[in-house]
């Protein structure tokens, strides 16, 4: 494929994803006004924040908990968007070498921008698609979290509309493509249980973080991760092509 060629896909790619990703911005928006937040508070948010999963987890705490919750709820959004500096590393080479350019681009790096950059090998079509993505993501969805709170403000619950579940269901679409290994499955499966277990008794917020640890704790142990056989101690080894190496690790019959 042609730079020019791949381009365009980039391109296209990256404001098809921002089309389907800004719709949503209408949940959070509506979601956000039956909260507790004014128009204005709702607006700033995506604004500043502009990560959709710490912002649907900032307002369902504070929905939960009002505002004796903002602690949990900042905690929670905060834990949500640690995900964004692994991102920025990854993507530190794709945006440049400008600070300038750096510092813009660490505000539009996100899953939908990283992913559609990183599904591309030619540099140029990678950084056109990282800032198609990043860019159109911010603005279609700052321009639908208004749309969703007006609307939220003038009809009510959102529950109604069925928008209550619309973040749920987009976010169990990113998640269910990622659980194909044991540990992944694990992992998921004892968070929910742990959150679905502690809801009722602890403060909302808390068993979110607390669920989250499980994912420390396995990853940090690496419990079900696959296992490499051992390899035997009377197999030779090889170098980088394949021939075998004797023990001083010099190629066998070559003098």
């Amino acid at each position: 494929m042609t730079t020019d060629a791949a381009s365009r896909r980039a391109r296209r790619e990256g404001l098809g994803v921002a089309l389907a990703t800004s719709a949503y911005g209408i949940s959070f928006g509506a979601l956000a006004v039956a909260s507790g937040l004014d128009i204005w508070q709702t607006c700033v948010l995506s604004l500043v924040m502009f990560t959709g999963g710490s912002q649907f987890a900032f307002i369902g705490v504070i929905g939960a908990g009002g505002v004796a919750a903002a602690p949990a709820a900042i905690a929670s959004s905060g834990l949500l968007g640690v995900r964004n500096v692994a991102y920025g590393l990854r993507m530190a080479p794709v945006v440049g070498t400008s600070p300038w350019r750096r510092i813009v681009a660490a505000h539009f790096t996100i899953d939908e921008s990283t992913a559609v950059a990183l599904a591309h090998e030619e540099p140029k079509a990678r950084r056109l698609g990282f800032w198609v993505t990043g860019v159109g993501i911010y603005l279609g969805w700052n321009l639908t979290t208004l749309l969703g709170a007006l609307l939220g403000d003038v009809l009510g619950d959102p529950k109604q509309y069925g928008l209550d579940a619309a973040a749920a269901a987009a976010f169990l679409a990113l998640l269910w493509p990622r659980l194909r290994q044991r540990q992944a499955i694990a992992v998921g499966v004892a968070a929910a249980v742990v959150a679905t277990v502690l809801t009722p008794v602890l403060l909302p917020g808390i068993p979110v973080l607390i669920a989250a640890l499980v994912a420390v704790v396995v990853g940090w142990t690496n419990w079900f991760a696959p296992r490499r056989p051992p390899r035997p101690a009377d197999q030779p080894r090889t170098d980088a092509g394949g021939d075998p190496q004797g023990p001083g690790g010099e190629l066998e019959g070559l003098p």
